[in-house]
């Protein structure tokens, strides 16, 4: 009697749960939208593979997204590499709670819905054609201004490209063109970024929305010949000096130096890097396959990652993260922690005349003796001209390993 009353409770019990099941994200597209400043979204199109997977779109970007984890009627959705998660409640086919950047300690909103709209809609007819080169100002007649050389396509309504900047790219930018009004957007898993604008037949002039922390104006001009200086221009030796010298540790508290063994007569490249930095992660995965593919050869690199944690354990937690996810076979180096600080790390590097990029990378060749730097890194957003860079680096390296 007893069994067939613990029976009953349980088939009871398990009867209860069939018909409130804990909340699950339904496969298929999602809409959501991250707050910015001034009212403004910016606007991410995801899609759920399983109740564990999805994938985020940019352009021809596709992120894979496989740590999911439900809390009664909570989903935590943590983006790969970076340290940065999404905490929401899910009420049917929408969620909605905090987006939550661990690196740089800000939090946004965000609000998804299980929908097939796009990531913009459009009312009217594109009024231009933005396909091309404009020649671009961010923050112009400030202290900081900076320029950069953005590149779109535009099919009908629809516009893709980015923003080069002298040391590197605003990812792969995805929108529409309505009526006069630009809008791109994108989110990498670190950044979520809006570009907005009014677009004339060959001027614009908009704003720049990043997270719901930071924006500034920016104006372009059509431009088809405007180039940003070479990369290999921005970042040189110190009188005196013809090579570089440091030592910091590994994930194994092994001090590593330039001087040690593995690098004696060999060509060697030094990458500066964060691991919460986009285009530093574009540049792991380009270098991780080369080294692969040479190292056999003599070729050698080693990172020098700067990071913000605040302690030596928790940067190493984000090392072997990183490792981990893109397979990084060469030694990463802890050179600097609790701090982003450019200033700070070429203090470190004083053979440098300064740092002013992640990633800068380093070309010394078999002697020991500094050969180039190479300032950011035109990342897979940038098309042609990573194609180019990446045929570029092999000639230079692949010269290097034959003297």
């Amino acid at each position: 009697m007893r069994y067939v009353s613990l029976l009953f409770a349980f088939l009871l019990i398990s009867s209860c749960a069939d018909k409130n099941p804990e909340p699950r994200l339904k496969t298929g597209k999602y809409r959501m939208v991250l707050a910015a400043q001034d009212n403004e979204e910016i606007p991410v199109i995801f899609e759920v593979t399983s109740d564990s997977t999805l994938i985020l779109f940019n352009a021809d970007e596709r992120i894979e997204v496989d740590e999911i984890r439900y809390v009664g009627d909570s989903v935590y959705i943590k983006t790969p590499v970076f340290q940065s998660y999404f905490a929401g409640v899910i009420e049917g086919d929408k969620v909605s709670g905090k987006y939550i950047n661990k690196t740089r300690n800000r939090i946004t909103s965000f609000k998804a819905v299980y929908t097939d709209n796009p990531r913009f809609s459009a009312g009217a007819a594109a009024a231009f054609d933005t396909s091309g080169v404009w020649e671009t100002v961010f923050s112009q007649g400030e202290k900081d201004a900076y320029i950069a050389k953005a590149i779109f396509e535009q099919d009908g309504q629809k516009v893709t490209g980015t923003f080069r900047t002298k040391t590197g790219d605003y990812r792969y930018l995805e929108g529409v063109m309505d009526g006069e009004t630009m809008k791109l957007s994108t989110y990498d898993g670190a950044h979520a970024f809006l570009f907005k604008a009014t677009v004339k037949d060959s001027t614009m002039e908009g704003l720049f929305y990043a997270g719901n922390h930071w924006k500034e104006p920016f104006t372009a001009k059509r431009n088809p010949d405007f180039e940003l200086p070479e990369i290999d221009e921005l970042t040189f030796l110190n009188e005196g000096y013809d090579a570089l010298e440091f030592s910091f540790p590994d994930e194994n508290g092994e001090m590593v130096s330039l001087s040690d063994a593995r690098f004696k007569d060999k060509v060697v490249l030094v990458q500066i890097m964060g691991t919460w930095c986009p285009n530093c992660l574009d540049s792991s995965v380009f270098y991780t396959q080369f080294h692969n593919e040479n190292k056999d050869k003599g070729f050698e690199v080693v990172a020098l990652t700067v990071e913000f944690k605040k302690t030596a354990e928790g940067a190493f937690e984000n090392i072997k993260r990183l490792r981990e996810r893109i397979g990084m076979t060469y030694p990463i180096l802890l050179a600097q922690y609790g701090s982003g600080s450019k200033v700070k790390m070429q203090e470190k590097l004083p053979a440098l005349n300064h740092i002013i990029s992640y990633p800068t990378s380093i070309f010394i060749d078999k002697t020991g003796k500094v050969r180039k730097i190479d300032t950011g890194f035109n990342g897979p957003a940038t098309g042609k001209k990573y194609t180019a860079y990446k045929a570029q680096f092999e000639d230079f390296v692949n010269t290097l390993l034959v003297e």
